[in-house]
């Protein structure tokens, strides 16, 4: 099976950025900084420092391909990203964390 690309993994960075895609936390940022997230039944692994997407280490979409940070030769798919989009998926998953924060004080998370 064919490898994801690194402009395969960008685009849908940016469908989220643009709000073409949903893009939802999957779980709690990890002590290290690791957070997955899925755009539209895509598993991205992000490396966030500062609420702010620093690279993307892999990525699993729908059809089972796979792609990594090694297999894309050092691109990361997270620095193709123009300033606004950066900027719009660090709002995504900041309001995410705060949306996860409500519901744990509600009692539904």
């Amino acid at each position: 099976m064919k490898t994801l690309t690194t402009r395969e993994v960008y685009q849908q960075l940016r469908d989220a950025a643009m709000g073409t895609r949903p893009l939802r936390r999957v779980g709690q940022t990890s002590q290290n900084g690791l957070q997955n997230v899925d755009i539209d039944g895509w598993l991205l692994t992000l490396e966030v420092i500062e609420n702010s997407p620093n690279r993307c280490l892999h990525c699993l979409c729908p059809d089972g391909r796979e792609g990594s940070f090694e297999s894309w030769l050092r691109t990361d798919p997270v620095s193709l990203l123009s300033g606004w989009e950066d900027a719009q998926i660090e709002r995504l998953l900041g309001e995410a964390a705060e949306s996860d924060t409500e519901l744990q004080g509600a009692g539904r998370l």
